[in-house]
């Protein structure tokens, strides 16, 4: 059988088989458990389902915002291009998912020659809270991002997108500062103070009862190879796990990044490609 449209109603069934594949689909997941289904609002989503016996075995999500996020295991190349014909004249921002899903999507969807502005391959970690390694440093403490802090996080979340994730310079500041309202409102990034001082910002970029994903890892270059982005993130998911959360994930983009979190506990699992095409890329 083919995709299909997912109706609204579908919205649990949906989670379900996401759960089947915690770690490579965190963003779908939850979008759709804070978010819904729909086309309004960045964080909605819709999705294109494959079945067999009834039984939802492939899903393609699309955010409001267009960032196609697949979960489609066992899936050629030539499954997926029905998707094409499905999805056409929508505007994509890009894909994120583990490379053997991303790479025969963007074939399929016809974004082979579509203009990259950044492409990455980053291995993955996944860590059961109960074996966090924390820090020992009593000057080290965490503190939620507000506003106070804004002007600051706002210059390290434009120069966050700049080293990671390749956004143009002229465009990463207004970026970043729809990114740090949205980190705000929602609570989910923290500042690492040292003797009250701001040194590094993480936070969770996908959060669900059972599990988290940290993302948005920053340490300025100057504060770099003192440990503050790991006691960062071991703080917050020490946090985290105070309120019942016992699984976190995330991907690293350097192999300091990947030093850091081993150094907490987390072990690999997996990679994930994160493919972001130019302004006004659309599915032809």
């Amino acid at each position: 059988m083919s995709f299909r449209a997912a109706a609204g109603a579908e919205g649990d069934a949906i989670a379900a088989f996401l759960r089947l594949y915690l770690d490579q689909a965190m963003f779908p997941l939850s979008n759709l458990t804070h978010h819904g289904m729909g086309r309004e609002g960045r964080y909605r989503m819709r999705f294109w389902l494959r079945e067999d016996g009834g039984r939802i075995v492939a899903a393609l999500g699309l955010s409001a915002m267009g960032m196609v996020l697949p979960v489609l295991p066992g899936q050629r190349e030539s499954d997926l291009r029905p998707l094409r014909g499905m999805l056409a004249g929508e505007a994509v921002d890009g894909i994120i998912g583990p490379p053997d899903w991303a790479a025969p999507l963007q074939s399929a969807l016809g974004l082979t020659r579509a203009s990259v502005d950044h492409r990455a391959d980053e291995p993955g970690f996944a860590l059961d809270l109960a074996r966090l390694i924390l820090p020992a440093d009593p000057s080290l403490t965490l503190a939620p991002l507000t506003d106070t802090h804004r002007p600051l996080a706002l210059d390290w979340r434009a120069r966050y997108r700049e080293e990671a994730m390749g956004t143009p310079p002229a465009r990463s500041r207004a970026i970043a500062a729809g990114d740090i309202d949205t980190y705000i409102a929602r609570g989910s990034h923290r500042l690492l103070l040292r003797d009250g001082t701001p040194v590094a910002m993480t936070g969770f970029n996908a959060e669900l009862p059972e599990a988290v994903q940290v993302g948005g890892v920053y340490t300025p270059p100057a504060m770099r190879g003192r440990g503050y982005a790991r006691a960062a993130v071991a703080l917050h998911l020490d946090q985290a796990r105070r309120t019942g959360i016992a699984r976190a994930v995330l991907f690293a983009a350097s192999d300091a990044a990947a030093r850091a979190y081993a150094a907490i506990g987390f072990r690999p699992a997996g990679r994930m490609a994160m493919i972001l095409f130019a302004p006004g890329t659309r599915i032809a």
